[in-house]
């Protein structure tokens, strides 16, 4: 019987032929495959598109990005930049012909420093004023010459002419040492010093010079003269003393109109009527 069967089964097998298995993905699996590289495609295109528009708009090119040019020399900005952290450089400077602008919401500072960090020359610039901090400070010309320098010991003017504009002058705490003092033409020269004393000193001489207008000193309590080794002269046509004193006159002479100046011991001069001889003895009271 069992032989039969077998028989029977090989002989089924061999009239219905080999069976094939399908292998792959179908249906619903087969089109959500289809639309995910679909997707994957339009996402791919999109980033493209984008990358594309950022380089077009940020200006990216070989030779660097936007205003940022790479040179042999160095980097290249054009246009206005902004800076939010420090920036390190060996040298700024704008294109020929152009100006260098340095704008800041509060103040600009310019540091020197040296190979330990430490400062040597500040300059701020900041809204109300503005402060160079260094050892010393020198103001030139293009051909080197000393306009002016400034250090603790002294301050040094080398110009030909220094000019001051201001309404009230100059005003001078301590002494001043200059070889001449002069005003601008068809205006005023006046020193002055409204609580102290004002001293004028030279080894070899002080010249006054009014060459289109008058002299004029005037002092509250005495004005004085004085020669130690020499002489004072007193050269001009004409030399006018109004307010000198006068001696007693006598009855004859009363309408005389010529006197004669008289000197005191002391230094004191006054007027006494002339007469056929001096009358500077008979008024020496004046002199008390």
């Amino acid at each position: 019987m069992p032989q039969e069967q077998y028989a029977h089964r090989s002989t089924m097998q061999t009239s219905e032929g080999p069976q094939v298995y399908k292998v792959g993905i179908y249906g619903w699996r087969k089109r959500c495959l289809y639309f995910f590289v679909l997707l994957l495609m339009i996402l791919i295109l999109v980033n493209l598109a984008m990358t594309i528009w950022i380089l077009k708009v940020m200006n990216f090119t070989t030779d660097g990005m936007g205003n940022l040019r790479i040179t042999e020399k160095g980097l290249k900005l054009e246009g206005d930049s902004e800076f939010l952290k420090p920036l390190y450089a060996k040298e700024i400077r704008s294109r020929p012909g152009n100006p260098l602008y340095f704008q800041s919401a509060r103040n600009v500072t310019v540091n020197i420093l040296n190979e330990k960090t430490k400062v040597l020359t500040r300059l701020v610039t900041g809204p109300q004023a503005v402060e160079a901090h260094s050892q010393k400070f020198e103001v030139k010309t293009l051909s080197g010459k000393l306009l002016f320098s400034a250090d603790d010991n002294e301050v040094v003017v080398g110009a030909e002419r220094l000019r001051v504009l201001g309404a009230e002058g100059t005003v001078f705490p301590k002494s001043i040492e200059t070889p001449n003092v002069r005003a601008d033409p068809f205006k005023e020269l006046r020193l002055e010093s409204p609580t102290r004393a004002l001293v004028m000193e030279a080894p070899k001489g002080i010249e006054i010079n009014a060459e289109a207008g008058s002299l004029k000193a005037t002092c509250r309590t005495e004005l004085r003269l004085e020669s130690k080794d020499g002489e004072i002269t007193l050269n001009s046509a004409k030399i006018k003393l109004p307010n000198l004193p006068q001696g007693s006159s006598s009855s004859a002479g009363s309408r005389q109109k010529i006197y004669e100046l008289c000197v005191c011991p002391n230094g004191r001069l006054f007027l006494s009527q002339a007469g056929t001889s001096s009358t500077c003895q008979i008024n020496t009271s004046v002199c008390l």
